[in-house]
């Protein structure tokens, strides 16, 4: 089965293309961040016109890299949420048109549960019942995934995610856009014991996440002229990182032990983090947990991901997805703050499935 997956959320146009919820047949990104970059952040006017301009090329471009024509696809998704809700739109309305015409089915995917899924996309994939540690610009999030598409919500961050502090803790050190990558190899360089930046929130069972103190932290440092002088920035840098590497991996790993399992998947952009990646292969080789992270360009925003998640929706109750007749594909719409909820017959919601 080829499922055709359009991907809008936030500041990346993207399309792609996967068989059987596996195998990859094309995966296009339209990057905007040089669009932004002079502006320190995205900005969503901007994101949902650069939207209408790339759809087009990215969706013809996934096509000839997969070696398809539209007519052979036979299941289209989109990104119903949680993201910008003029961006989101932009591509569901764009996967709404192509349904109707084409007569296919259309199932809205969960941002989340898409990058959960880019874990399937990667080899070995993991074993359920497994912990998944979302962590990206807007979301620090951990679930126990039973069974496909089904999600038991372990805890979340209370205020900013990793990957805002990252990018607010850029800006305050003047590094540019997007923080994240600019950080993470600063800190290759720096020594992360150099500040004592605090670790919030650290107490056994406590799931939940909070990063909004420690980018205060950082913050009052710089003011500090006494103490920032003569500090590179590169050991500021590897010290903020460390913190934050600090509390994702202690909490995570308390999670799986707590569930018992011994899988885990880590996803989204910050998992394209070098230290974080190096610190949990460390610690789950040690406790004899099963790790799974998606390469860095399936950890960032792209549509295979959305596509790996629509398949295995799909194939758990296609009785529920439009195929272009009538008008039950236009009850799809995209929410800007979408929750995950599971799909599957284990448990009904709306996580990555259509309404």
């Amino acid at each position: 089965m080829l499922v055709l997956a359009l991907e809008t959320s936030c500041d990346e146009t993207a399309a792609g293309i996967v068989e059987d919820g596996c195998r990859i047949r094309a995966n296009v990104v339209a990057s905007q961040i040089e669009l932004h970059r002079s502006y320190g952040g995205v900005v969503p006017e901007l994101a949902c016109r650069s939207h209408l301009t790339n759809l087009p090329t990215v969706i013809d471009a996934a096509l000839e890299e997969a070696g398809v024509r539209l007519a052979e696809i036979d299941v289209l998704a989109a990104t119903l949420g949680p993201g910008l809700i003029g961006a989101l739109l932009v591509g569901l309305s764009m996967a709404k048109a192509m349904a109707f015409a084409l007569r296919k089915p259309l199932v809205g995917v969960n941002h989340l549960a898409g990058h959960i899924y880019a874990a399937f996309l990667t080899q070995p994939p993991p074993t359920f019942p497994f912990v998944a540690l979302v962590v990206s610009g807007g979301h620090t999030d951990l679930y126990l995934v039973a069974e496909h598409g089904c999600f038991q919500t372990l805890g979340r961050t209370r205020d900013d995610a990793a990957g805002e502090a990252f990018d607010k803790v850029a800006k305050l050190l003047a590094l540019g856009y997007p923080g994240g990558p600019i950080i993470d190899r600063l800190a290759t360089r720096g020594r992360p014991d150099a500040v004592a930046f605090p670790r919030a929130m650290l107490a056994p069972g406590n799931y939940e996440f909070s990063f909004s103190g420690l980018k205060t932290a950082v913050r009052q440092h710089l003011l500090r002229a006494e103490e920032a002088a003569g500090l590179p920035v590169e050991d500021i840098a590897a010290s903020f990182q460390e913190a934050v590497i600090d509390v994702l991996v202690t909490k995570t790993m308390d999670a799986v032990q707590h569930t018992g399992v011994r899988s885990l998947a880590v996803v989204g952009g910050v998992a394209a983090n070098s230290g974080l990646r190096g610190r949990l292969a460390e610690v789950a080789a040690r406790q004899g947990v099963q790790l799974t992270i998606p390469p860095p360009e399936l950890c960032t925003d792209n549509a295979a991901m959305c596509a790996s998640a629509a398949y295995y929706c799909y194939r758990a109750a296609p009785e529920r997805v439009a195929a272009g007749e009538g008008d039950a594909w236009l009850r799809l719409d995209a929410k800007a703050t979408l929750p995950l909820r599971s799909w599957s017959t284990a448990r009904s919601g709306d996580g990555a499935a259509t309404r």
